[in-house]
């Protein structure tokens, strides 16, 4: 048995009294604006605390045949969230869950969707449960399966919209709907889309919510379609990761771009990004041409390209991916120690997303992030709302600092071709 890793028109009603309370569930619970994090959460009589670390699996309530492939993988310990929200879920609680990226979510939901669908075969084009989640990278879902019959689907909002709307699947029989990244998906204005497939499955289902962040951006969400959810919570609210380091390489703008090519042709491999696809692109010639094997990801790309991309850099036969953001949560890596941001983001959400994609699971991993002079003010300042405390130092191409910090090195000059 493998455990599943979720590897995109309808407008929104106007009112949350349009939309009908679910039947035979509790009323949805009153909301409070007090949170540390600054958003509204249910009320405290719907919050439950994270219960100690489980000793193993097996206390969780996990099926017998679960807990022997996830032991089967080695698998035994639960993280903190899996240990908070299975026992809801696997209850039939809907649960609003959040944790740090890479802090087991995916194994959280995928384990309890899978033992709320055992036993039970899906009728052709109709799946048991659904998992939506933001980007391409993190659903691979072929039409054909929901012809034959599948038990769960991971979709993007609009994907599965399309599929919907031809009558490739249906969704009258799904009785566990999971949100994953609900935060990104509402920022990228799939609020709409969401709302009205969940507006399709049965009104009785359960929903499960998961994100690193839970901000106001999903407090919409959580009103209308959450019934009684309990919340846990389980990492620091600024979503800071122990493990990881933090760097803020101060540069010239002259020297940005030889700095970038000595980073990116360290020994291992390493995330560059970059804001837009443009940059992308000219980036990944640059490095091709100063002898870096590197490839590029981002929207432009057909699904195809950015697959392949995904795959080369997974195994590590191309050492350095330069994407943009449309890659910050879609990319699980083991063994990634550094992430680069050769554009800092704008926005302390996408810094966390971004630097997320290493120190996963309790590994180290740093995050540099390189800075001009012109940029200093707005760096200081999203690190500040990001909750991180960065170590800054001065460096230049060939320095002993930028070698120390990246493991920087000179690259051969000898052209290369991309893949």
């Amino acid at each position: 048995m493998q455990i599943p890793k979720p590897s995109g028109k309808n407008s929104l009603r106007s009112s949350a009294a349009e939309i009908p309370r679910r039947a035979s569930r509790p009323g949805r619970p009153r909301m409070d604006s007090t949170h540390p994090n600054g958003r509204s959460l249910p009320h405290d009589d719907a919050t439950a605390p994270a219960p100690p670390t489980a000793v193993t699996f097996a206390d969780l309530g996990l099926p017998d045949r679960l807990i022997a492939a996830l032991a089967a993988e080695g698998v035994t310990l639960p993280f903190p969230i899996q240990s908070a929200t299975l026992p809801n879920a696997l209850a039939g609680r809907d649960v609003l869950g959040r944790g740090r990226t890479g802090s087991g979510k995916t194994l959280a939901f995928g384990l309890a969707v899978l033992a709320r669908t055992a036993g039970t075969r899906a009728a052709p084009r109709r799946p048991l449960a659904l998992v939506l989640v933001p980007t391409r990278e993190l659903a691979q879902q072929v039409t054909d399966a929901l012809r034959k019959g599948v038990e769960v689907v991971v979709a993007t909002p609009g994907r599965l919209t399309d599929l919907v709307v031809r009558g490739d699947c249906l969704l009258d029989r799904v009785s566990v709907t999971v949100l994953d990244e609900a935060d990104q998906m509402t920022d990228m204005g799939f609020a709409p889309q969401i709302a009205d497939l969940l507006d399709r499955v049965p009104a009785e289902g359960q929903r499960l919510l998961f994100s690193a962040t839970l901000d106001r951006s999903v407090d919409r969400l959580v009103e209308r379609h959450l019934t009684d959810p309990v919340v846990h919570s389980v990492d620091p609210a600024a979503g800071a990761v122990t493990t990881m380091e933090h760097h803020v390489l101060h540069v010239h703008a002259d020297d940005k771009q030889a700095a970038t090519a000595e980073i990116a042709a360290r020994t291992g491999r390493v995330i560059l990004f970059l804001d837009t696809k443009h940059a992308v692109d000219r980036l990944t010639g640059d490095l091709l041409a100063r002898g870096v094997l590197a490839a590029a990801l981002h929207g432009g790309k057909s699904q195809p390209q950015r697959t392949r991309a995904l795959a080369r850099f997974r195994t590590g036969q191309v050492p350095v991916l330069v994407a943009t953001s449309v890659a910050a949560r879609g990319i699980h890596v083991d063994g990634l120690d550094l992430v680069v941001n050769v554009d800092p983001p704008a926005d302390p959400k996408d810094y966390l997303h971004r630097s997320g994609r290493t120190a996963r699971a309790g590994n180290p991993g740093s995050v540099v992030t390189l800075v001009t002079p012109k940029q200093r003010r707005a760096a200081a300042r999203l690190m500040s709302e990001a909750g991180v405390q960065p170590r800054i130092t001065r460096i230049r191409p060939g320095e002993a600092e930028l070698r120390r910090i990246t493991g920087a090195r000179v690259p051969s000059g000898v052209p290369v071709h991309g893949t």
